[in-house]
């Protein structure tokens, strides 16, 4: 297979990039010095500097935003070549409060060659940020005194509790003789200005009456001016004689308007009075040039400034790379299952082990599946042997089964089993079964120890994917969301690429498993329905069972079958049940057959909606009268999205039922929309809009009958067992291949 030389010259590029990356980080980290209580110089710098002068300037930044770009390369050296005596920043003077912010912070304010300050900001104060501003500066609230001049600067994120400040401050000012006065806190304490930003509405002081207070402090106390930053323009506001400043240029991104524009601020004091300009330096000629400088500047920041924000970079430039390199040097044949001769297993008679977690007598749509499967391979001359769980607490071994001790059983009726996998009766059973494949039904438990001993045996294992694992999270452990998003998927990949075929129902599944990254052969092959067994007239009448089950003749009956559990949904059946029968004037009834953990609380739910009386709970029903369920009924309804094929969808189309289920990639292939029954979204409205047509048009019933009939014989289960037995036949013949040559190459 040819190379592609440009995705290769990507790869090479990507790694390089990544070396240069850690390079420049090590760099800046090591090139980096300690700093403590900073501040305290800077001040004593501060007053020496002005202390004999009644006239004097300085600068105010804010949003400085560890810019290296905008506020190191272009404001620095403006300040630098000024005649500002000292330079404050009015908050945000880091991008995150993070260590490495700081540090990148400072070393660019000592290229200053003048006093600095910085005021404590909403950034300052985040990712732990206060204890560092703390340690590498001073205090969060502080305030000096300097030639005629008071400069107070206040902590606005409540970190220090803002009653403590409002007491702290009406005594600065009271005890104070300063001519002039200025004040810097870092959250803007003006009321919502006209052109603020909308993603920065948000970003003014949090707590409106401590505001006023703090205003009303400022108005007795003869404040000449109040700095702030924490938004991204520029604005001058008076209230009741106090000058509102509010400048955020210094480097952040910013809109590129006439209020938001890089800037700084200059403050010319004198005796009389001060008075303030906004300064623009040259970062682009047009406005073009400008945004893009504006936000190149938070991407350079990005590399340059975070360390953890770094790692996530490197880390998807990583997987990019290992990727690309899968995607450029293994050679993969997409159609492996056109070039095997398979014809030396085709007609062998094959010795199959099945590990299960689950096996009757507790029934579900795994175990009949399971079941379905074991029958029709024996019919086509094959051995089997099933190792499942024991269910009445003796340990029985069979030519055909043997049954593993439980070790801990759970949920309503002790059906989910974790058995014994270090049981000594499983290895002899199996060495003394000598199987020419395993087949796997789980997962996990007795499926890793199925695994296990294939490799041990030097055997192929198939795995067939049953059930959506995501959708089990509330039986688990671990935090939902953790289980549900991340650790599912992740088992599921694993296990899957450690088989070397996996059987999946429907080609939604199929799609599932290649978007999470399952590369292991996969094969299509939905578990057959016994369509005559279902589609025959049961000797238990539709008459008779409607009596026994307290019907009329005239009642519309909907009927679920499913385990009550939560993964199953059946509260979204109740509770469109109720719905439903507010828009038909028709007798409806929901029967629904099983049982499971969450029966007492669907019970209660029926009840609390006034609809006891139409939703019955036939409880678990015999296999054998399942048929006559389905028949005495009118349409078959379900709710579960945790399905990975809609078995009991195809039983119920087998004996003559339009189905309404809800959206999922477990039924999309098994209902025809519009023909067979309905697959509305997951919303009450739709469902009840659905079934309530179906109710009500015996006509277009009879038709979606007519049609379910037709698919539901399509899926005959004696194609089941001979289409697997393929699959089986194209597996032993690639593993066997893959193992001569791996021979003859050592």
């Amino acid at each position: 297979m040819q190379k592609p030389s440009r995705l290769k010259f990507v790869y090479y590029a990507i790694i390089l990039l990544s070396l240069l990356l850690v390079g420049y980080q090590l760099y800046l980290i090591l090139s980096k010095t300690h700093y403590k209580s900073l501040h305290v110089e800077q001040v004593e710098k501060l007053q020496k500097k002005i202390a004999d002068k009644k006239d004097y300037s300085f600068a105010v930044v804010g949003n400085v935003n560890n810019s290296s770009s905008i506020f190191h390369r272009r404001i620095i050296p403006a300040l630098n070549e000024s005649e500002h005596d000292f330079v404050i920043s009015a908050g945000n003077a880091v991008s995150r409060g993070a260590e490495e912010n700081y540090r990148s912070l400072l070393g660019m304010m000592n290229d200053l060659n003048k006093p600095w300050l910085l005021t404590y900001g909403d950034n300052e104060d985040s990712d732990f940020g206060d204890f560092r501003f703390y340690k590498y500066l001073g205090p969060h609230f502080f305030s000096f005194q300097a030639g005629n001049s008071l400069f107070i600067f206040l902590d606005g994120t409540d970190n220090s509790p803002y009653r403590w400040q409002l007491d702290w401050v009406k005594r600065e000012l009271t005890n104070s003789r300063a001519e002039n006065r200025f004040v810097f806190i870092g959250l803007p304490l003006h009321p919502l200005l006209e052109e603020t930003p909308v993603f920065e509405e948000d970003n003014y002081f949090p707590n409106e009456d401590v505001a006023q207070q703090f205003r009303e402090s400022f108005e007795q106390g003869d404040v000449d001016t109040v700095f702030s930053a924490n938004l991204s323009v520029f604005n001058r506001s008076v209230i009741n004689g106090v000058r509102y400043i509010t400048t955020g240029g210094a480097g952040g991104v910013i809109v590129d308007d006439e209020n938001s524009f890089h800037h700084y601020v200059t403050v010319e004091v004198n005796d009389q009075n001060s008075t303030i300009t906004p300064v623009m330096p040259v970062v682009g000629n047009t406005s073009m040039e400008r945004t893009l400088e504006s936000i190149w500047s938070g991407i350079y920041s990005f590399f340059y400034v975070s360390f953890g924000r770094f790692l996530f970079v490197i880390s998807l430039l990583f997987l990019m790379g290992l990727k690309l390199r899968e995607v450029i040097y293994q050679d993969r044949d997409f159609y492996t299952h056109f070039a095997i001769d398979d014809s030396a297993y085709r007609e062998k008679n094959k010795r199959i082990a099945f590990f299960t977690n689950n096996f009757f007598p507790f029934i579900s749509g795994v175990t009949i599946s399971i079941q379905r499967l074991a029958e029709g391979l024996k019919q086509r001359g094959h051995q089997l042997h099933i190792f499942a769980p024991e269910y009445d607490g003796k340990i029985t071994t069979s030519d055909d089964c043997t049954r593993v001790r439980t070790l801990v059983a759970f949920g309503n009726n002790r059906e989910f089993r974790l058995s014994n996998p270090l049981q000594a009766g499983i290895k002899r059973e199996f060495t003394k079964f000598t199987p020419d494949l395993v087949h796997v039904h789980h997962p996990f438990w007795l499926g890793s120890l199925g695994v296990w001993r294939a490799k041990r045996a030097k055997i192929p294992v198939i795995y067939t994917y049953h059930t959506r694992l995501e959708m089990y999270a509330h039986y688990v452990p671990l935090p939902g969301a953790l289980f549900r998003n991340v650790i599912s998927h992740l088992l599921i990949r694993r296990f899957c690429n450690k088989c070397d075929g996996v059987i999946v129902p429907t080609y939604s599944t199929e799609e599932y498993l290649r978007l999470i990254g399952v590369k292991t052969r996969l094969f299509v092959q939905p578990t057959g329905v016994e369509f005559t067994r279902f589609n025959r007239p049961h000797p238990l009448t539709r008459q008779q069972l409607r009596h026994d089950l307290g019907l009329s003749t005239t009642d519309k009956v909907l009927i679920s079958v499913s385990r009550l559990g939560p993964e199953k949904n059946i509260q979204f059946l109740i509770d469109a049940m109720a719905e439903l029968l507010q828009r038909t004037d028709e007798k409806v009834k929901l029967i629904l057959v099983g049982e499971g953990d969450d029966q007492d609380f669907l019970e209660q739910r029926a009840q609390s909606s006034g609809i006891a009386d139409s939703v019955l709970f036939a409880g678990a029903v015999e296999p054998d009268k399942i048929p006559a369920y389905y028949q005495m009924a009118d349409i078959f309804v379900f709710a579960s999205k945790s399905e990975t094929q809609g078995m009991v969808i195809l039983e119920a189309m087998s004996a003559g039922l339009p189905v309404v289920a809800i959206r999922s990639s477990g039924i999309d292939d098994v209902i025809i929309d519009g023909q067979t029954g309905y697959k509305p979204l997951d919303d009450i409205g739709l469902w009840t809009e659905k079934v309530a047509m179906l109710v009500e048009n015996e006509t277009k019933r009879q038709q979606f009958a007519k049609a379910a009939v037709a698919f539901a014989r399509q899926h005959d289960v004696t194609a089941f067992a001979e289409n697997i037995d393929r699959f089986y036949s194209e597996v032993l013949a690639t593993y066997h291949a893959d193992n001569s040559q791996q021979e003859d190459a050592v």
